[in-house]
């Protein structure tokens, strides 16, 4: 691949410039991305953050009084939701509610579609957490969040460059490629990358980062071992080919890649927890 020209590296620094453009954090979001770079957050802090945010705490409690958790008896608090549910799930279920209500307020050209981002990046977080539960992944208490967060980096180019943004995606309708291969080219830098540049200003952890980083080239990350890049790979491929994206599902050479057998058994363990899956995305999507 050719280098970027001027005008691309110009891009590329202007992105680079504008990551404080992205919507700010609530208290309670911002105390959940510092429990996720392993500052101590305790059950309590936790549980009084969330109940001080009345609109989340009454989401999560409709999420977990739905029939994806079978309750019996109606749970009523947060405090009691988190006993049950448990810290990391709860943490999952925060994240993803106010991270997609964020990104919703963002100002974005015409061609971006809040509610197809939200919907790819929460189905992304849910298939990647259900993936680790069944391969040995590293660092899998972090697979919801890296997938939830591996595109964060095309919501930057639309807000930071949004007339770069359309003609992009311009690009790639015309030349019906996907836009991820025309990036480096367009703007001097991959949206892989640019989320990997987010996630450092946020200090998320290391393994998180590089997921997102390699998410279109796991090999990258971790010299071919298993690496959460590569389950974070195969929850967006999973979800593409279920029509959760922001542009249609590509052809050709594309989707035979898409459909070949990935490495370490992943796309099988996709393919098995699809039931699952859709049951825990529904249950989320549903309070959107």
């Amino acid at each position: 691949m050719s280098a970027p020209t001027p005008v691309a590296a110009d891009r590329r620094e202007k992105l680079l410039a504008s990551i404080d453009l992205l919507p700010p954090f609530s208290p309670v979001l911002a105390k959940v991305m510092a429990s996720l770079a392993n500052e101590d957050v305790s059950f309590a802090q936790l549980a009084t953050l969330i109940e001080n945010d009345t609109v989340l705490a009454g989401t999560i409690l409709r999420v977990v009084n739905s029939p994806l958790y079978g309750r019996r008896a109606t749970v009523n608090s947060v405090r009691h939701a988190l006993s049950i549910v448990g810290m990391v799930k709860i943490r999952n279920l925060v994240l993803g509610l106010s991270v997609t209500r964020r990104w919703a307020t963002a100002r974005v050209p015409r061609r971006w579609s809040a509610r197809l981002f939200n919907l790819h990046a929460l189905a992304c977080g849910v298939m990647a957490d259900l993936i680790v539960l069944h391969a040995p992944a590293p660092y899998a208490e972090g697979a919801f969040a890296a997938g939830l967060l591996h595109d964060i980096g095309r919501l930057l180019t639309a807000i930071a460059i949004p007339e770069d943004f359309e003609k992009l995606h311009q690009a790639a309708e015309r030349e019906a490629t996907p836009m991820r291969l025309l990036e480096t080219e367009w703007l001097g830098v991959s949206h892989a990358e640019v989320s990997g540049w987010i996630l450092e200003r946020w200090n998320l952890p290391m393994p998180i980062r590089e997921a997102v980083t390699y998410h279109h080239a796991p090999e990258q990350a971790a010299g071919g071992a298993l690496h959460l890049a590569h389950v974070v790979q195969t929850a967006d491929r999973y979800v593409t080919r279920l029509g959760y994206t922001l542009e249609p599902p590509p052809a050709d050479a594309d989707v035979k890649a898409r459909d070949a057998p990935g490495r370490f058994g992943l796309e099988e363990v996709a393919h098995a927890m699809g039931p699952s899956f859709q049951e825990e995305f529904d249950a989320l999507r549903a309070v959107l």
